[in-house]
């Protein structure tokens, strides 16, 4: 953010200023532990702990500027209060991005939102973006995709920044739409419409419906890119020219503006393929009406060619020629932390470790990974350690159903399923004829974390993989020794 005085924030954020109206660098954070001298302390009221009890700390750190819910005359920094903590953090990354676009005209914002994906994507992104150069980069660590993280990420761009990667999730109708008037985009991306938080949306179309607020949030001029193999991504094109926005497809389709072709996978599962770029992403000096360059992904997983492409057409849209884009692309690896991040243990037991998140399309790709990635070496165990896929509604029964039977199908040789919510994975499992004994039933995480590590072997491929709620990235790091 750019420097403001505390009476301008006040204005920004509907607020009433206590205090002197001094000059605030900026920029903005919720953890008091992580004041530093100059920066907005936001005191979000949180479910077990109110984060104005802590604003005379933040203060006492340096803070220069505290908003809050209300009056904190104890407090020794001047304050701004408002009704709504996290609105008012919305409302003034709003107008802080306003401010810096202002000075900063070649700043370029994308926005990358979908069922799955969205953080891998992002992560990728960054790193074609960033690339050997000392270029300024504003993108998160991990999920700040929400109605605090995002504002919180926004309000590190500054006059300096080059580019931003945004990530945009949403569990309602009319979240993405919030987000994208936060921080609206020169290129709005949407991977998939999936299964994930079905239970508040409806029904799959519903899905479709919140992610196309993507599309509606894109700035005048700007481009939509969508994912030309999954149909509802497909279909929000028509939403897109109705608003003369710029349509850029990317997929496998052969009808895909950039596309992939010679697909293959190594022995970790990580995707090699031929990027397929036309002449009209191509710059002046890379003269050609179709441009065929060799990538080869460090992430595991076939899936990761629909991150893998989006991240490339995104990152060709702001300018990164191609050719720095499939090299890039190349090197790019795994920033966030639980998402199919690989662990070669001493013992040659390999790691998967995707506890952050899972819903349906997920947990079959990660098993599918598992599957190929123990194949490769003959006498490898695949052990696939999964826990419960959450806010599926009436559909996550026959979701963790499903996962035990393609765990059957995939000859998985070990399943251990953890938490009474994914149980249906197990007794599907063990319906199987085919099966005796292969799966494992633990009723809770602790169970599950004193007994798993022993039952592995030397040579095991074990995936584990949660929704984040269900808090079995805990057992990754223990099996990754990375657990604190």
């Amino acid at each position: 953010m750019k420097q403001m005085a505390a009476s301008e924030i006040a204005g920004a954020v509907s607020g009433q200023l206590y205090g002197d109206d001094v000059e605030v660098p900026g920029p903005v954070v919720v953890d008091s532990r992580l004041v530093t001298p100059g920066v907005i302390f936001a005191a979000v009221p949180g479910e077990h702990v109110d984060g104005a009890d802590f604003a005379g700390q933040a203060a006492g750190a340096g803070a220069a500027l505290v908003i809050a819910n209300r009056e904190l005359p104890e407090v020794p920094a001047p304050v701004v209060v408002v009704k709504d903590v996290p609105k008012a953090l919305g409302e003034l990354a709003r107008h802080s991005l306003a401010r810096v676009r202002e000075a900063n005209p070649g700043l370029r914002v994308v926005a990358i939102t979908g069922s799955q994906g969205k953080t891998t994507t992002k992560d990728l992104l960054a790193q074609l973006l960033r690339g050997d150069d000392d270029v300024e980069v504003i993108a998160p660590t991990g999920s700040f995709n929400n109605e605090i993280g995002l504002p919180l990420t926004v309000l590190r761009i500054g006059p300096d920044t080059r580019y931003a990667a945004l990530e945009m999730g949403a569990d309602h109708p009319g979240n993405i739409a919030d987000l994208t008037r936060i921080a609206p985009p020169q290129v709005g991306t949407v991977l998939t419409v999936g299964t994930a938080h079905i239970e508040t949306f409806g029904s799959q179309d519903g899905i479709a419906e919140a992610k196309s607020e993507m599309v509606d949030g894109v700035l005048p001029g700007g481009i939509a890119v969508l994912n030309q193999d999954d149909p509802r991504v497909a279909r929000m094109r028509h939403k897109a020219h109705k608003r003369n926005l710029r349509v850029v497809t990317f997929g496998q389709s052969p009808i895909a503006d950039v596309g992939a072709d010679d697909l293959r996978l190594d022995a970790y599962g990580r995707l090699g393929f031929t990027l397929r770029v036309p002449g009209d992403l191509l710059n002046a000096s890379e003269h050609s009406d179709t441009l065929r360059l060799p990538v080869q992904l460090q992430l595991p997983g076939e899936h990761q060619i629909t991150n893998a492409l989006a991240a490339a057409t995104a990152a060709m849209l702001v300018g990164i020629p191609a050719r720095e884009v499939a090299r890039r692309l190349s090197a790019a690896v795994p920033l966030s932390p639980h998402r199919m991040a690989i662990t070669e243990r001493d013992d040659g037991v390999t790691v998967i470790d995707d506890a952050y998140n899972a819903n349906p399309e997920s947990m079959r790709a990660g098993l599918k990974t598992l599957a190929t990635i123990a194949a490769a070496e003959p006498k490898r165990r695949s052990v696939a350690v999964v826990g419960e896929m959450r806010e599926l509604g009436e559909t996550g029964v026959g979701a963790h159903d499903e996962i035990g039977h393609l765990a059957v199908r995939l000859g998985i040789d070990k399943l251990f399923v953890v938490g009474p919510g994914a149980q249906g994975a197990h007794l599907a499992a063990v319906q199987e004829g085919s099966w005796d004994g292969e799966s494992q039933y633990f009723p809770d995480l602790e169970t599950a974390r004193a007994e798993i590590p022993a039952l592995l072997q030397p040579g095991d491929v074990v995936l584990v993989k949660a929704s984040n709620g269900s808090k079995l990235w805990q057992l990754a790091d223990d099996l990754t020794g990375t657990a604190p």
